[in-house]
């Protein structure tokens, strides 16, 4: 095996910063030699830090636990202990947005699952599938920044996973859509842990999550958008409609979508045509055979009931959209159901596929 690139995680004693930690153990190409966390966790052993309060199931990875913990505040302690990190940090956005950007000062590239950078016009917010050639903005906003070798390059939310693979692969076929009526059922993770107390999702269903329903209608329209003289222009459409749900699920958000072509009658794809260009969606992932990039990012179920978060969020180790329900709509033209891992694709795993595409675009070089 060739030298692994060394790579730090922010925000490490979290959730996603623990399955950041667990899904790295073992990776062909990135190995975990540096931890930083809250002031209360710097200086102890990173086994310790976590000690009863590891989350994913497993044991700790061997070259990880004896690792001592950094204060994520002070980015000069990363300098020459990692190549890049992964940011799962959990603050104020503004803190989030001033720390990103002085490990990149410091020449650290940052790949972070955190929101605060997202609607940063040099900052590329990628779905590897689809927006890979969003990665163009880097140069300019190294410029901009007067960095030498760091950036800071983001994932989008959670529940847009879910469905933005089959919306592109539609709209790369020559099937614009004018318009979406989004509803999601989010998995209790996607709140981090805690999370929601117990009491409100036992024998119920909250019908509100805090910002969620403004990100999946607009996020979209960016990662959708093109580069224009350095930085990001938003799409114009598909208009989107949300309503975004807390469900008693564990993992795997399931969005039931409804959508319109923006096309005359006669050139609107059949359910048939629709099938075929999500069964033979790939993209660059694929073609470069990243690591974690699943071999088939599209895939379709025929039976009445799926998916179902409990038997399809493993699909392509969490990594595949898995859609079912496909059929006609009344109000618009086609409606169907989506399913994606939230703490896999949504989170720790595509931040790592995303670092992968970087990596072999030459970024970490």
């Amino acid at each position: 095996m060739a030298e692994r690139i060394k790579v730090g995680v922010l925000g490490a004693t979290g959730m996603v910063g623990q399955r950041y930690i667990k899904l790295l153990e073992n990776h062909p190409w990135f190995e975990v030699t540096y931890v930083a966390a809250s002031p209360r966790s710097a200086g102890k052993l990173y086994k310790d830090a976590v000690s009863n309060r590891w989350l994913i199931g497993a044991e700790i990875p061997e070259g990880v636990k004896n690792l001592t913990v950094e204060d994520a505040n002070d980015e000069k302690k990363a300098v020459g202990k990692c190549q890049f990190v992964f940011s799962a940090l959990e603050m104020g956005k503004d803190e989030i947005k001033a720390l990103e950007a002085a490990y990149a000062q410091e020449g650290i590239p940052v790949v972070s699952n955190a929101s605060a950078n997202r609607w940063t016009e040099d900052v590329p917010m990628l779905i590897p599938e689809i927006n890979y050639n969003h990665l163009d903005v880097i140069a300019e906003q190294k410029k901009h920044h007067g960095w030498d070798k760091g950036f800071i390059a983001v994932k989008p939310n959670c529940s847009l996973q879910t469905y933005m693979m089959p919306i592109h692969a539609l709209i790369q076929a020559g099937y614009p859509i004018k318009r979406m009526i989004v509803t999601t059922l989010q998995a209790t993770s996607g709140a981090g842990y805690p999370g929601v107390p117990s009491f409100d999702m036992i024998d119920n269903i909250v019908p509100f999550i805090g910002g969620e329903e403004e990100k999946t209608e607009k996020e979209c329209l960016k990662i959708l958008g093109k580069v224009v003289d350095g930085k990001i222009e938003n799409a114009a459409g598909p208009i989107v409609s949300s309503t975004c749900t807390r469900v008693p699920v564990i993992d795997g958000h399931t969005a039931c979508v409804s959508l319109e072509f923006d096309l005359p009658e006669d050139k609107k794809p059949s359910l048939e045509e629709i099938e075929k260009v999500w069964t033979s969606y790939t993209s660059v992932p694929q073609e470069l055979k990243l690591p974690s990039a699943p071999e088939k990012p599209i895939v379709v179920r025929h039976e009445e009931n799926r998916p179902q978060p409990r038997r399809d969020r493993e699909t392509e180790k969490g990594m595949a959209c898995v859609i079912g329900r496909l059929r006609p709509c009344n109000v618009f033209d086609v409606k169907f159901v989506a399913l994606s891992h939230n703490t896999k694709r949504g989170a720790a795993m595509g931040g790592i596929l995303n670092a992968e595409l970087l990596k072999a675009k030459g970024f970490f070089d």
